[in-house]
This record gives structure tokens, C-alpha cells and sequence, in this order.
């Protein structure tokens, strides 16, 4: 495992300034908003920390984690050692005493949708979770550390690799398996075997039906995705992968969609809904 080291914030500001560390705010969103962070800082709350390893850049930089006073950014960036990131620095004190740099403002939440942290409270207690084109998995190991027994599908094998890898660094109960989910035919999921099917950034029509009978009878989708205004943004442009204005509810159909959104949220054009499945 990694060892984490703990720095002062003279060599704090020396790494920041020579653009050798990213950092890593694991407070609050609130906290980051009022109390100021350190510019250019990740907001990534504490309870989260588990998808960081996922979305964290691999481009050499050491990654500089830091609260308000240097307790909680302990524990993340152990996590973040245990699960293989192979510098991770720890702030000495925490940002209370901080005389460098500091800005305000919200931020954008990283590593997990804010889609599914925002709707948490429909998962179910506990149970089986199908994370659909996974990638790196950043919702399959936050979903596994908090308990759920996930099984994460998706094409790309290096990403399964990773993913694979992290999670028994981690010690966590996730199956990963490399599927075409786009093959001539849809792949076939397991009938009325998941509490829950999450979908994000990903749209293949076909898959659909195969997504609604994996979920258990009261299962819920979480699905999040493109619209067709995204293209405007330069990525993606192909409408195969782009949901039209108002489709999302009647793709999942005859799912009782419980929660929805349409529009421009988080600096992205998306749909998104949760499902419940409610016939036997």
C-alpha cells in the first residue's frame, strides 16, 4: 500500500505552485462554498471518497487531500493509498490555518452523478445493485463500500481491469465482467435478480426491455444521460447516443418513473429519472 505523507502548507503551496499536486477538498459542499478552498481544488466530500480512485487523473500529479482540519483528509487519503493511487499527500491541520491562496463559491461535485447522491434515499437497504457501462466505476465502488453487492458490466476491459483491481485492494464484494453490451443481440441480464440498475453517460436503446426485467418487482433505475442539446458542447454528437426532449420516460416505460430532470445541470445537457418497477 501507498504510504500517505503528511506536509506542511509551505510545501503545500511550493507543490501547488509548481502544478506537482491537485488538490482535494473532502469537506462539505457547504464548507468548500463558504469557507473558501484552495483554487483549482477537487470538491469531493469525505463519505464519497470511495469513487475517487476512478475518476482521479493519471497525469503524475500528487494528490494533495485536505479538510478543515486535517481529520477526515486522513481517512480519505488512506483510502485513496489503499486502493492503489501512488501519491497522496495529507494537508497538516487541515485549511483552518491556511494562508495561501483561497477562493469561494460552490463547486462542482466530482466522482459520483449528482443525480444518484441526490436521490440516495430511494436505494434500496442494502441488496444487489447492476452497474450498466460502468467504466471505472465510479458509482460501483462508492455503492460497494456503502454495503450493496454490485455486479458492474461493461465493454472495455482495461476498465474492468481497474476496476477489478481497485476493489479488491479495497476488499469490497464486487463483481466485474466484460460485456458487449451492443452486440447483434442484447446481452442477456439476469431476470427479476437486481434492487437496483444505475445507468450513466450511456445510451443504447436496444438494451432497454433487458434493463426493466433485471430489476426485481419494487427495483428502481437510476438512469442519467445526453440529450440531443449536449451536442452543441462538441461531445457527444452521434443522436444514437443522444436522448431527444422528453424520451427518457417513455424509454423505461412502463416503469413508474418516480423522480425526473431535464435540462442543463452541472455544466451538461442531460435527462434522467428513477424508475420503479411495479408489476410482479
Amino acid at each position: 500500500m501507498t504510504e500517505v505523507r503528511t506536509v506542511t502548507h509551505a510545501e503545500a503551496r511550493a507543490l501547488l505552485a509548481a502544478g506537482s499536486a491537485l488538490p482535494l477538498d473532502v469537506r462539505t459542499p457547504g464548507e468548500y462554498e463558504q469557507l473558501g478552498h484552495i483554487p483549482g481544488a477537487w470538491l469531493l466530500p469525505v463519505d464519497l471518497a470511495a469513487s475517487a480512485p476512478a475518476v482521479l487523473p493519471a497525469d503524475g500529479r500528487a494528490v494533495l487531500v485536505y479538510c478543515e482540519h486535517g481529520v477526515r483528509s486522513m481517512a480519505a487519503a488512506r483510502l485513496l493509498a489503499e486502493a492503489g493511487v501512488t501519491s497522496v499527500l495529507n494537508l497538516a491541520g487541515g485549511l483552518a490555518p491556511w494562508t495561501g491562496p483561497r477562493e469561494f463559491g460552490p463547486g462542482a461535485l466530482r466522482g459520483p452523478s449528482s443525480w444518484l447522491t441526490e436521490n440516495a434515499d430511494l436505494l434500496p437497504r442494502g441488496g444487489r445493485v447492476l452497474d450498466v457501462a460502468c467504466g471505472r466505476g465510479r458509482h460501483a465502488l462508492l455503492l460497494a463500500s456503502a454495503g450493496f453487492d454490485v455486479h458492474a458490466l461493461d465493454r472495455n476491459r482495461e476498465a474492468i481491469a481497474f476496476l477489478e483491481t481497485t476493489a479488491n485492494r479495497l476488499r469490497l464484494s464486487l463483481a466485474c465482467e466484460v460485456v458487449d453490451l451492443e452486440g447483434v443481440e442484447p446481452p442477456a441480464l439476469a431476470l427479476s435478480a437486481y434492487d437496483a440498475v444505475i445507468v450513466f453517460n450511456y445510451l443504447h436503446r436496444p438494451l432497454m426491455p433487458g434493463l426493466r426485467a433485471a430489476l426485481k418487482p419494487g427495483g428502481r433505475l437510476f438512469y442519467e444521460t445526453f440529450t440531443i442539446h449536449q451536442a452543441e458542447r462538441g461531445h457527444p454528437t452521434n443522436p444514437a447516443f443522444l436522448l431527444l426532449d422528453g424520451e427518457l420516460p417513455q424509454l423505461v416505460a412502463p416503469l413508474a418513473v418516480l423522480r425526473s430532470r431535464e435540462g442543463e445541470f452541472d455544466g451538461r445537457f442531460v435527462s434522467a429519472v428513477v424508475a420503479e418497477r411495479r408489476e410482479p
